[in-house]
């Protein structure tokens, strides 16, 4: 009986072994990237697009509705003149996000800066979070809980989810089949 439970456990660790080593060096980044596209990519691009203009030269603008999205209090502060609200904070935060927006959901994609850019996107989440619980006031039912029976909020377990592929890529790297893969062959 013990010569079966050492034949089964050692073909185990070498069959997940190679698999391991086989992928590792491309897979994991590859895939986190993969995932990140399929699901959240879309995503913060039509929510970025809410946030500048129209057309081509509309992408150069910060359009009232990124105001109302990401600095609500100071607009109501402004008596809802998007104008009157300072550009420094707000405006500059406004800005930020909204081009951040659309910049770091890029370069994970495409694997630049994927490291970096992965960390600025969880701080992007964390910041959309904070934002839709204290300024949009979402209620408990959308932020739910962790560790509870429902899969399903939109806070707690989505957020987290999101979380889990740009963390591997953080500490992973985006894989061999990356922009990042390729400059670092063109500079050895």
């Amino acid at each position: 009986m013990r010569s079966a439970i050492n034949f089964l456990t050692g073909l185990h660790h070498r069959v997940f072994g190679f698999l391991e080593r086989q992928g590792d060096a491309w897979l994991l980044g590859l895939t986190a990237r993969f995932a990140f596209a399929a699901v959240l990519w879309f995503y913060f691009l039509n929510s970025a697009k809410t946030k500048v203009g129209e057309g081509l030269l509309g992408f150069f603008s910060i359009s009232p509705g990124a105001y109302y999205q990401i600095a609500l209090p100071a607009v109501e502060a402004a008596g809802g003149d998007v104008d009157a609200v300072a550009f420094f904070p707000w405006g500059l935060i406004v800005t930020m996000g909204t081009y951040a927006e659309f910049i770091l959901p890029l370069l994970v994609v495409i694997g630049l800066f994927s490291r970096l850019a992965a960390l600025g996107m969880i701080g992007f989440i964390a910041v959309q979070t904070f934002v839709d619980i204290t300024v949009h006031q979402i209620g408990a039912e959308s932020i739910g809980a962790l560790f509870d029976r429902l899969p399903d909020s939109v806070i707690a377990d989505q957020r987290l989810l999101w979380i889990v592929p740009l963390a591997v890529i953080i500490l992973k790297g985006p894989g061999l089949l990356s922009v990042d893969s390729l400059l670092t062959k063109f500079r050895s």
